[in-house]
């Protein structure tokens, strides 16, 4: 399969894109969140362009301000970013040669990564109002770890484990931060358990640094996939 910082980032930025969408299409929060969400996937989607040297990102970026604009409104916002989500989704399977083998490792990539990403974000919402329904961040952290299974998996089928010896570092890596985010994914879900305020806290500290290995998992197990299959 192919890998480049275009392909990565276009599942990233896919996946907060779908997360945005959620969340607004949920109306736990105010407009607020659109906008940052909408400011995050604009700014990632130009760089998707950029690397890709794709128009489809800006596609993307112009949906993802569009969502922004209509911040006020939820239920419109979530559509905008929906379909922001499809284009760059799109994006990220045109930057492989073979789109029919791509589809899934482009899909558990980008709800793993969108997930984590979006379950950081909306938890300073909560940090800033404690009262706020946690199963929002409940249901991220499971898609989280849904995505990671199914990234974890795929990366096991193609190969990421039968690493020759001059890539033993990198496979040694990726099976760490794989189970460092998997510790992490469950650390999240029992610190939102604790119904005081420092559950929440806890659960947001811990998903910065879920979002930090997610990103090595996915690229790590790419790499390693990538020299097994040749």
């Amino acid at each position: 399969m192919d890998l480049s910082p275009a392909t990565v980032l276009a599942m990233w930025t896919a996946g907060v894109a779908g997360g945005g969408a959620v969340v607004a299409w949920w109306r736990v929060v105010g407009p607020g969140f659109t906008w940052l969400t909408g400011g995050t996937v604009a700014l990632f989607g130009v760089g998707v362009a950029v690397f890709a040297e794709d128009p489809t990102g800006y596609v993307g970026v112009a949906l993802a301000i569009g969502a922004m604009i209509v911040g006020r409104n939820q239920r419109l916002a979530a559509a905008f970013f929906g379909t922001s989500a499809v284009v760059l989704f799109v994006a990220a399977l045109g930057s492989f040669s073979d789109i029919g083998s791509a589809f899934l490792p482009a899909v558990t990539g980008t709800v793993f990564l969108g997930a984590i990403t979006t379950e950081m974000m909306l938890g300073h919402w909560y940090l800033v109002d404690p009262r706020l329904p946690r199963w929002a961040l409940q249901r991220l952290d499971l898609a989280a770890g849904a995505g990671l299974l199914g990234d974890f998996l795929w990366a096991v089928v193609q190969g990421a484990l039968d690493w020759v010896p001059t890539d033993a570092v990198l496979g040694w890596a990726f099976i760490a931060l794989a189970l460092f985010s998997f510790l992490l994914v469950i650390a999240v879900w029992y610190a939102l358990q604790e119904p005081n305020y420092t559950g929440v806290m806890a659960a947001t500290g811990l998903s910065y640094l879920a979002v930090l290995t997610s990103f090595g998992v996915v690229v790590l197990g790419r790499l390693l996939a990538t020299s097994g299959t040749g």
